[in-house]
């Protein structure tokens, strides 16, 4: 398997209605009485009333070490940036919370209040006093090392990468060995990205295909790339939002979402940089932390999108570009990442029950990509069986949008590179378990897949996964159907070559899969599976000799997979080389004691040696 907006609320000014019976008394006074004096505003002072304020809500990333350019953590620090501060407070810029409010809350919302603004602006107004020292709370204590203490596992990127000095935002993948020598279970990782100043954000994929290896220069050295697609060949969808950006606390899985780490799993940090003005080294750290607990709920990743309708032409204020998909199964929404690159601007997903009743999952205004983030709610959204969700995404590429990248402004496709644009909508769900033995989850991506590829009949990705699928539910005829489309569109693509040449040899079409076999380690020699499969279509052929370089190549790429050292047996026996056959099976038979096919041919060649001595 491969594989909102604000907008300007408006404001109720309430006229207070005197009563009749409260008005006739004051009628009947004989003479009016004299206005009262405003009431003096109170005077408000940092110890008292703005510390709390700021040590609550912008000290975490205002304090050395972290990505606020100075701290907050006096009133000298907090006054010498007091008319900045009211400014960009009053503007909704400072907490850098995009979402609208909403009947729908999210965990951890950095939202000031409407009186804390006031609060800022007032003190700013009375001269930024400072009060006295015994109003003054506590200051936050943070902590220097590792935010969830002393992790299990350290690991660190093998080199480092060289920031340049200027330029336009960069984009680097970091491969991290796993040092895991079996199943574990992961409850968090904390990401140390490097010079937090330098780092926009940074999310890590697992890839337990070893993809990101492939993509390196040289072994350690990382790879370029704003948006990645980790393959994988069995049903594992990953599941969980590993994300970072300034000032956000590491996430600590519940109890029975742990994440599995097997052994030669790699994780991928996708991380993006902004120059700082001179060259830079960066070399990132992750901790991870397990636990005993495995998983027994088993959430998903759901993504919508619509990048084929991303052509958007320069002076567009009000680009729209929307997608719709519909849950075949109930579902709680956990987390919500909306996504778009510049030319953002108004966000907005919504969930409509069956029953008609709209709820929005996220909505916002005013995007701004330098402070995306994935949001989880503070309670799980439930929504059942045939809701659906719509995705609406408003584009800007006029001149009026200050962040629009070029000036004067210019078409704009979809594609990864950050002058292109992007509409994704990714939600972390976890389906319902039913008495039914079948994988919820499997409905869910089997449903999207077949969305994907009505939005788009050339969406590689969903015709691989769909096959797959397929493949895993026994339906070989539409697994063929749909690998055949991936090659179609990507004809020299290794895994999906290998992929139809499996299924075709499962189907008996051997003479078919052999093909597509060989291109498949035309594209890339080192493919265990191309070799193993390929292997045994020479060996249903009869062509010992030929499938006997393969089980080879196979073992040597994989030497703890009893099956090819099986294979390799039997293809040595086929060939009368029965002393290293019996090797082969002993070896099969030490990585896997219970291997049906090595069992079962060595005691076979014990019978034939028994009665034909030497």
């Amino acid at each position: 398997m491969k594989r909102t907006p604000q907008t300007l609320s408006g404001f109720f000014f309430v006229l207070a209605v005197v009563s009749a019976g409260l008005a006739a008394r004051y009628a009947a006074a004989t003479r009016p009485l004299p206005p009262k004096p405003a009431a003096a505003q109170a005077q408000v002072t940092f110890n008292r009333d703005i510390a709390p304020i700021v040590f609550r809500n912008c000290a975490q990333c205002h304090h050395p070490g972290e990505a606020g350019p100075f701290p907050l953590l006096s009133y000298t620090d907090v006054k010498t940036h007091g008319r900045q501060i009211a400014f960009v407070t009053g503007k909704h810029i400072m907490p850098p919370w995009l979402p609208a409010p909403g009947e729908l809350k999210f965990a951890d919302e950095l939202r000031l209040a409407e009186k804390d603004i006031a609060t800022i602006q007032t003190w700013v107004d009375q001269g930024e006093i400072e009060g006295s020292p015994s109003d003054l709370p506590p200051q936050p204590i943070f902590s220097a090392g590792w935010q969830l203490g002393k992790p299990d596992v350290i690991v660190r990127a093998t080199k480092p990468y060289l920031l340049p000095a200027g330029g336009s935002d960069s984009y680097w993948n970091f491969v991290f060995r796993t040092p895991v020598h079996s199943s574990r279970w992961l409850k968090a990782i904390e990401i140390r990205p490097g010079d937090k100043r330098l780092v926009h954000h940074a999310n890590v994929l697992v890839d337990r295909e070893e993809n990101g290896r492939r993509l390196e220069k040289e072994p350690g050295a990382g790879f370029g790339g704003m948006e990645l697609i980790i393959e994988s060949e069995a049903f594992d969808p990953d599941s969980h939002f590993l994300f970072w950006k300034p000032g956000s606390p590491p996430y600590v899985e519940p109890d029975g979402m742990a994440l599995r780490l097997e052994k030669n799993t790699d994780l991928v940090l996708n991380t993006h940089f902004q120059p700082s003005g001179k060259p830079e080294l960066i070399q990132p750290t992750l901790g991870l932390y397990f636990t005993d607990k495995p998983a027994t709920m088993h959430p998903i990743l759901l993504q919508l999108d619509n990048d084929r309708m991303l052509d958007i032409p320069p002076g567009e204020k009000n680009f729209l570009v929307s997608d719709d998909f519909t849950l075949p199964v109930d579902a709680s929404v956990l987390a919500i990442y909306p996504h778009a690159h510049y030319l953002g601007k108004d966000m907005l997903a919504i969930a409509t029950l069956p029953d008609g009743t709209k709820k929005t999952l996220i909505h916002i205004g005013n995007w701004d990509l330098n402070w995306q983030a994935v949001y989880r709610y503070a309670q799980p959204v439930e929504l059942p069986a045939g809701t659906t969700i719509s995705m609406r995404f408003t584009y800007n590429n006029s001149v009026d949008n200050i962040r629009n990248p070029n000036q004067p402004p210019k078409r704009v496709v979809a594609g990864n590179r950050a002058s292109d644009e992007m509409a994704h909508l990714w939600l972390q769900v976890l389906p319902k378990e039913s008495s039914e033995a079948a994988d919820p989850r499997v409905a869910i991506q089997e449903a999207l897949a077949l969305h994907h590829i009505q939005n788009n009949p050339e969406d590689f990705e969903a015709h691989y996964n769909l096959a797959a699928l397929f493949q895993m539910k026994g339906n070989l005829s539409g697994a063929v159907l749909q690998f055949t489309e991936a090659v179609r569109i990507r004809p020299q693509e290794p895994t999906a070559n290998n992929a139809l040449g499996a299924v075709l040899l499962a189907s008996g079409h051997v003479d078919g899969a052999i093909g597509y076999l060989n291109t498949a380690l035309a594209g890339r020699p080192d493919y265990f599976d191309a070799h193993y499969n390929l292997g045994n279509a020479l060996a249903a052929q009869g062509d010992f000799a030929g499938a006997l370089l393969h089980f080879r190549a196979a073992v040597r790429l994989n030497p703890q997979d009893a099956n090819a050292e099986a294979n390799l047996g039997s293809a040595l026996a086929e060939t009368g080389n029965l002393k290293e056959a019996r090797v082969h099976f002993d070896r099969a038979l030490q990585i896997d004691p219970k291997n049906e096919l090595a069992r079962e041919n060595l005691e076979q060649l014990n019978r034939d040696s028994q009665g034909h001595p030497n």
